[in-house]
């Protein structure tokens, strides 16, 4: 691989590509290797974020207002907004030079053209090298180059929200420590969409697969703002052993750009979002990620209601599955805690 490349497509992609890409890029590729359902899209090196900053002067501004500061452990969250202000501003405030904006273009437009879709809307997320869940920012339903750029910009800047340079003070890491590569991969037109977990999060129990799905953008689940559906599959014999309904009464769908939360249709609220067929069809895919990764997964997943059975399925993101610690309260009121935690946003 070219040492002076700073895009791929997820095909070129591995997992031994995480500190090139970030690790969300490198698993999209290594989903992508491995054959499974991923929608097409490229990665944006962090390499390029580096050029970025270099050549706009932003890495040197940054520096210099952060070693203007003196001792920040210890100081009043107040200060870590200022700082996630200001920063953010600096990067966002700048123009992406030509030869990016071109060779980000190119890549657009092949994508594009591969899906035959002009304007093609995507995703644009972060990807670091070290795994920060729910700490960086994510856009959904991006339409065209220039509003592509401009959250590739965005992404870039939400290395610096005022919870991530906490954490990094906090941890005694560099301030500057984590640039991001970003992910940019063609919308998937969600019925339904939601997590999977190959080993129970809160228990430990390995032998189940638990599912969790709402209607429309996987949002809507992550977020644990709402009532979602949970199902449990055995993980040997692939029989639904468990189905809970949750009264769905908001869900994320697309806007004219981005999107937002919505009503879910009342006669929608109270029904399995996935068919068992579906629930067995995405433990399936869960199954066959942990065995070729080697160790349980958190998998985000959708379905696409432009594609039919069994191909309407799409991986949008697989993650080493941690295991919560704190055993106090139900499981259902653990399992919550701990979806809410790993997705929270201030």
């Amino acid at each position: 691989m070219s040492s002076d490349k700073l895009i791929f497509r997820f095909e070129e992609l591995g997992q031994e590509h995480n500190n090139l890409v970030g690790k969300k890029c490198a698993n999209l590729g290594e989903m992508t290797r491995m054959g499974l359902p991923v929608p097409p899209g490229f990665a944006i090196s962090i390499a390029m974020y580096r050029k970025f900053a270099e050549r706009t002067g932003v890495a040197e501004e940054i520096y210099r207002y952060i070693s203007s500061l003196g001792e920040l452990k210890g100081q009043n969250i107040t200060i870590f907004d200022e700082l996630s202000h200001n920063i953010q501003g600096m990067i966002e405030g700048k123009e992406v030079p030509e030869d990016i904006r071109k060779m980000v273009g190119s890549y657009y437009e092949e994508l594009c053209n591969k899906v035959a879709i002009p304007d093609v809307s995507v995703s644009v997320r972060s990807s670091g090298t070290e795994s920060r869940p729910g700490m960086f920012e994510t856009y959904l339903n991006v339409i065209g180059i220039k509003d592509v750029l401009g959250k590739i910009k965005k992404v870039w800047a939400s290395a610096y929200t005022s919870r991530a340079i906490a954490f990094r003070v906090n941890k005694d890491i560099p301030v500057m420590a984590d640039e991001l590569g970003v992910a940019v991969s063609k919308m998937v037109n969600a019925r339904s969409s939601g997590i999977c977990f190959t080993v129970n999060p809160v228990t430990g129990d390995a032998s189940k697969i638990i599912i969790n799905a709402n209607w429309g953008l996987g949002e809507g689940v992550v977020s644990g703002a709402e009532s979602v559906d949970r199902f449990v599959v055995d993980k040997e014999t692939l029989v639904i052993l468990d189905i809970y309904i949750g009264k769905k009464a908001k869900q994320v769908i697309p806007q004219k750009r981005g999107a937002d939360w919505d009503d879910v249709p009342l006669e929608k609220q109270s029904i399995p979002c996935l068919s068992n067929g579906e629930i067995v069809a995405v433990a399936k895919l869960a199954i066959l990620l942990e065995e070729r990764l080697g160790e349980p997964q958190d998998i985000e997943w959708a379905i696409d209601s432009d594609f039919t059975p069994p191909n309407n399925i799409f991986l949008l993101q697989t993650r080493p599955a941690k295991v919560s610690a704190n055993k106090p309260g139900s499981v259902t009121d653990r399992m919550i805690d701990l979806i809410a935690k790993r997705f929270y946003r201030p």
